[in-house]
């Protein structure tokens, strides 16, 4: 079956983005004011392989850094007993920067995703990100997240969120789901979305492994071996987890919190909220960013928000399509831009909300609901509409 731009997003596709080792040249980021208002692998293959478009040298796309205090560091785990590949991104001791920052994505799982969906795969590579590479990690307790993604995507498709979360003092875990993402293992095998049945259950038990997992590494076991970072295991604090997760990773969140009464705060970025059985009720804080399914349009949502029988909150920002709270803002632009396209053809992809707005609302409110939930500290953005952000829409 063909997909449109729209059932891409909607499968969770971060699908503009080729990434690849090397400098490129670079290409502007999106600009403000386009006249818009403010378990198993997967299907292994061989790593694919190309020298570029035309001959002609990739370009490098870039990402926003984050706003905290902050350095991040981050590292991929390869979690064998599951085969699940995990990274973990956390504030990092000064120093960092003597560490390599990491790609976006590798590059094969990325030229992987744009070939399976139709974008050269040679035109573009990814942006490095500020998380370093194996840096040490600050010291202190630091309240501990975990991210789920969408169907048919990968664990590196909320990154602006996740390392603003990390600049900021949290420690969170994204978290690749066999067969259904674009993923690279450290033996060079690509794994790519197959037909082995996938749900939001399943997504739910990943995380619910990888939480496990990080309790162990608290506990100061470390069974598999993992190349932690120094400090990584005394710095997570699991008195105070979070989870969240986009679209398909959306439902899995609330499915994890009904699992896990150690899981305090929830946050959904356009979840479905349909999976078999549905979330049940909850009386920990949940908190939905919503586009595409919003509880006007999909009876599901609506069905959960009456089944939250605590702290809630639905926002909506206008103008997002359903990669609204994702990377597909920042990144599609500049590709789209890249392959000569203009505004009409971004707006297809991600809609009319400006892309520089919708990211500094990636970065805010996730971090106002994390701060507020597993920190105490009350944040007056979650009180009601701000100024500084009139797309948001609180709905009632």
């Amino acid at each position: 079956m063909t997909l449109t731009r729209r059932g891409l997003l909607a499968a969770g596709l971060a699908v503009p983005l080729a990434t690849a080792a090397g400098a490129g040249r670079a290409i502007a980021a999106p600009t403000a004011g386009r006249g818009t208002a403010a378990p198993g692998a997967g299907r292994v293959m061989a790593a694919p392989s190309g020298a570029g478009r035309m001959g002609a040298a990739p370009t490098r796309l870039t990402m926003p850094a984050p706003t905290g205090p902050h350095l991040v560091g981050t590292v991929s785990l390869h979690l064998a007993d599951r085969n699940t590949m995990a990274s973990v991104w956390y504030p990092a001791a000064p120093g960092a920067r003597r560490h390599p920052r990491a790609l976006w994505m590798p590059a094969a799982p990325m030229r992987g995703l744009l070939g399976d969906n139709g974008f050269d795969p040679d035109v573009a590579t990814g942006p490095l990100t500020s998380g370093r590479e194996g840096a040490p990690a600050l010291p202190g307790r630091h309240p501990v997240i975990l991210f789920s993604h969408g169907a048919a995507g990968h664990r590196s498709e909320a990154t602006v969120v996740v390392q603003e979360l990390a600049s900021h003092g949290f420690i969170v875990a994204t978290v690749d789901h066999p067969h259904d993402a674009y993923v690279e293992f450290p033996d060079g095998r690509l794994a790519v979305p197959d037909d082995v049945s996938t749900t939001p259950w399943t997504h739910a038990y990943d995380i619910l492994f990888v939480l496990d997992r990080l309790e162990k590494i608290a506990a100061g076991r470390n069974p598999g071996r993992l190349p932690l970072p120094a400090g990584l295991g005394a710095a997570l604090d699991m008195r105070h987890v979070g989870v969240f997760g986009f679209s398909k990773g959306g439902t899995a969140a609330a499915l994890v919190m009904n699992e896990d009464s150690r899981v305090r705060a929830g946050l959904s970025f356009d979840g479905l909220m349909e999976s078999g059985p549905r979330p049940t009720a909850l009386d920990r804080p949940f908190m939905l960013m919503t586009a595409d399914f919003n509880r006007a349009d999909a009876p599901a949502v609506e069905e959960f928000w009456q089944l939250l029988r605590g702290w809630r909150l639905d926002v909506r920002a206008k103008g997002g399509l359903h990669g609204a709270y994702c990377d597909h803002e920042w990144v599609i632009p500049q590709l789209v831009r890249l392959m000569g396209s203009g505004d009409e053809e971004i707006e297809s992809w991600i809609g009319t909300l400006d892309p520089v707005r919708a990211t500094r609302i990636q970065q805010a409110y996730p971090l106002a609901f994390f701060d507020r939930h597993l920190r105490g500290a009350r944040s007056r953005l979650l009180d009601g509409p701000s100024r500084a952000f009139p797309e948001v829409c609180f709905i009632p």
